[in-house]
Parts: C-alpha cells; sequence; structure tokens
C-alpha cells in the first residue's frame, strides 16, 4: 500500500447543507487524521473533534470516522471528515488534506478502488452509480438487489457450468490416449442446452432491469387532429402540449417524463404525419421521422370515426414495436377495450373522457416487464446486455459444432469465448478503457 496515491474529495453534494463530508483514502489516511484532528481516532468509532489548519488555527468541529484496511469501502485505510456544509468549508477542509499529501479523486476513483481491490465486483460498482442516480423507488430497490450480488450471482452461475463443460471437453482434448468421445456424449449436450436456457433466462430478466433503469422512450405518432398532444397531457397530467382543433398546431418534438408505478417513461409527442407545402410543418414532420427511429414503442394514434391510415402504418421503422391507438371512441358510442394478436395490439379509448386510459397504463407497465412482478429482476445496462448476447451467440455456435461433429477444438473454442464475453460483466475479464468509460461517469467523491 506505500505506493499507493493517498486521495481526496468532497463527498457531498455542492453548495449550503447541514453536514459537509471530505473522504480521504489510502496509506496517508492515519497521518491525515492526526495532523487535522489531533490524534487517529478509533476504528469505526464516531469522534468529535476540532479540524485544524496548519498553524493549529481553527477550520470546522465535527466528526471524524476512520476504517483502517481492508476494513473499509475501497480495502484502503480511510478517513471522513464530517462537518458543516459550507463550500467554503468544505473547501478549506479539502485543501488542508491535500496539503498533507493527498491528490483530488477523480469522478469514481473511490468505487473504482474498491473494485481494484476486491471489495465489489464491477457489476455491484456500477449499480453504487445507479442507485445514487435513481429517480423512482423501484430503481432503488433493483440497484439494491444488484449491489447486494443478484445479478453477479446469476453470471458466476453461468461461468461454472461453461467452466464444467470446458473442463470435460479439454479433459478429452489432453488426453486423447484416453479415446474419450464426448461428441456422442448425450450429458455434453444437454449441459450446452442447460447453459443456453440459463443465459436467455439471465438476458431476458437483464433486458427488463435495463428497461426499468434507463426507461421506456414511447413516441405518439399519427396524422394531424387525432389527439397526439391530449394523449401526451393525459399520460403526464399537465398541459405540456397546445391542444386546438386546427390541423398541424404541434410542429415540433415534445417530450415529458412519466411515471407509472415507479416504471420512468419519456413520452414524445411528434407533429402529424402527412405531405405538406409548410416549411415550419414539413421540418417538424422530419424530426417526428427521426423520432421514431429511436424509440422502444410507438403509440399510433388514429380516430376512430375514421379508421386507420395503413399509409402511416407501412411508413414506420421496420423492427419498433407498434401499438394502435383507437382514440375519440366516446363520438360512435364504443366501448374501452385491448385488442391483441400475435401481429397486432390495439387499445381503444377516449382521451377527451379517460375512458380506457388506464388499459394503456397497464399495456405499457407489461411491456417493461413490470406484470411478471419485480422478483429476480436487477439493474443492468446496455453493455451487459451486449455481452449476454455475444455469450449467446459463441454457445449457439458450440452447440452447432457439437451437432455436427466438427471437432471438439471448436465447441471448446467458443465456449472460452461465451465464458470471456460473461466475464466482462463482472470485470473478471476487462480492460483500462472499459474502466475508464464506466468510472468516469460517476461523481466526484464516490
Amino acid at each position: 500500500m506505500a505506493d499507493i496515491e493517498t486521495i481526496a474529495a468532497v463527498a457531498t453534494p455542492p453548495g449550503l447543507g447541514g453536514v459537509g463530508i471530505v473522504r480521504v483514502s489510502g496509506p496517508l489516511a492515519p497521518e491525515i487524521a492526526r495532523a487535522v484532528t489531533g490524534a487517529l481516532p478509533s476504528p469505526r468509532t464516531a469522534t468529535y473533534r476540532l479540524f485544524r489548519d496548519a498553524e493549529n488555527g481553527f477550520i470546522d468541529e465535527g466528526i471524524a470516522l476512520y476504517f483502517p484496511c481492508p476494513g473499509s469501502f475501497t480495502g484502503e485505510d480511510v478517513l471522513e471528515l464530517q462537518g458543516h456544509g459550507g463550500p467554503v468549508v468544505m473547501d478549506l477542509l479539502l485543501e488542508r488534506c491535500l496539503a498533507l499529501g493527498a491528490r483530488l479523486a477523480r469522478p469514481g476513483e473511490f468505487t473504482e478502488r474498491a473494485f481494484l481491490n476486491g471489495k465489489l465486483d464491477l457489476v455491484q460498482a456500477e449499480a453504487v452509480a445507479d442507485l445514487i442516480e435513481s429517480s423512482t423507488a423501484l430503481g432503488v430497490r433493483l440497484a439494491g438487489r444488484t449491489l447486494q450480488g443478484d445479478f453477479s450471482r446469476r453470471i458466476q452461475s453461468l461461468v461454472e457450468e461453461l467452466v464444467r463443460l470446458r473442463v470435460f471437453i479439454e479433459a478429452a482434448l489432453d488426453f486423447p490416449e484416453e479415446e474419450i468421445d464426448f461428441l456422442a456424449d448425450s450429458s455434453v449436450a444437454e449441459d450446452l442446452d442447460r447453459a443456453i436456457v440459463m443465459t436467455r433466462q439471465v438476458l431476458d430478466e437483464a433486458h427488463r432491469g435495463q428497461v426499468l433503469r434507463e426507461g421506456l422512450v414511447v413516441v405518439i405518432a399519427g396524422a394531424p387532429n387525432v389527439g397526439k398532444s391530449s394523449l401526451l397531457n393525459a399520460l403526464s397530467d399537465t398541459d405540456a402540449a397546445i391542444v386546438t382543433p386546427i390541423p398541424g398546431t404541434t410542429r415540433d418534438v415534445l417530450r415529458q417524463d412519466i411515471q407509472i408505478d415507479g416504471l420512468p417513461i419519456r413520452v414524445v409527442d411528434t407533429a402529424g404525419l402527412r405531405e405538406t407545402e409548410d416549411p415550419v410543418e414539413r421540418e417538424g414532420v422530419r424530426r417526428a421521422r427521426r423520432q421514431l427511429d429511436d424509440a422502444d414503442l410507438v403509440l399510433l394514434v388514429y380516430d376512430a370515426q375514421k379508421g386507420p391510415d395503413a399509409s402511416l402504418t407501412e411508413a414506420l421503422p421496420s423492427g419498433i414495436p407498434v401499438v394502435r391507438i383507437r382514440n375519440k371512441i366516446d363520438l360512435i358510442d364504443a366501448s374501452p377495450r385491448i385488442e391483441q394478436s400475435e401481429s397486432r395490439t390495439e387499445i381503444s379509448l377516449s382521451v377527451a373522457t379517460g375512458q380506457g386510459l388506464e388499459l394503456l397504463r397497464t399495456h405499457l407497465k407489461v411491456r417493461a416487464g413490470l406484470d411478471f412482478g419485480n422478483e429476480g429482476v436487477f439493474i443492468a445496462r446496455r453493455r451487459h446486455l451486449d455481452a449476454l448476447n455475444r455469450g449467446l451467440q459463441r454457445l449457439l455456435e458450440a452447440q452447432r459444432h457439437l451437432a455436427g461433429r466438427l471437432g471438439p477444438e471448436l465447441v471448446a473454442e467458443e465456449l472460452l469465448l461465451a465464458q470471456t464475453a460473461f466475464g466482462e460483466i463482472t470485470g473478471e475479464v476487462t480492460s483500462e478503457d472499459l474502466l475508464g468509460r464506466i468510472f468516469s461517469s460517476f461523481c466526484i467523491g464516490k
């Protein structure tokens, strides 16, 4: 630890507050504690102290906490000085620690050290940031579940399954004189099938966790005057969008962030899709089409009195789920309902009266996976999904090689690549570039 730099940072948000915290981690933490507070506090004991400058002058008074290594968040000696939360007080206290040999911590460096010192794996380290940034109570619960190791344990189970398979296969490669024909052993195919099923289950749960972390991007589209802006106002319970009987009122993209039972959703209202000579409205239509490409779900609204416009459906981007919204059912005396088939989902409602809006809200939760409950779901990021997808593809390739009896070397190589992909998730296999990207997104002092 003698060669490790000592870092320090203000660990509380900038601005005025009742309490502010300066955090120090590294081998100089005990020396800094003695210099600032007069003595090294007892480990893990809150101790009232005066905080002194280099001339023994008063900086502040508060609580000093000392956590000797390895029993600390970072796995190093850690000192926390909890004083009054004024920005000048915090700056003076931080400057004193820097003058005593610490350097200013980079964003996320405390959590990075916790990862490098084996206190957290990479998934848990990311969950720290997710917990801080959570905007919903559901997000807090799911991030806490990941921080406690739920996701990591699922990945570890996958890796252990692959290790068992690789041990058997590579033993056959290393000892050919034993004449082990593992290609004819049905248990190998069964184990590989089980690994594929497990991977798909984790991938499904990770996808739901990623949606619950980032939220759904729901784009409202349709012809002019079908009630798109009214639907945005109804879902957000605001008058965010201007609503008039004049076609083409909405000319720009309007976004509102809402929550439905803890599910974050970004609702995007767009200009009515039609051919027009008005240059301003034409630009609005162009922007609307661009938003459709980034949607997780499109709500295609049409007037129940006129029926859907087939040309609009054909113009939507392929591969993005579409829910048809049959609006204004109050004008034709119809009842709210949801009709679903393998190829189409349609919800009949009235934005004006509110009939059927609850059907839409429930369906949005179904799309995000909330209808399955939250048991077993954990916070996940896009990089986790990418690694799981790559690992799954390698397992499917191994399955193809095994079925075609193309040789144990090919099967073993695909299993190794799958294990490597899964190892990227927890940080068993990583790179400096990846760590830099992840921890640079953290706040300073965490």
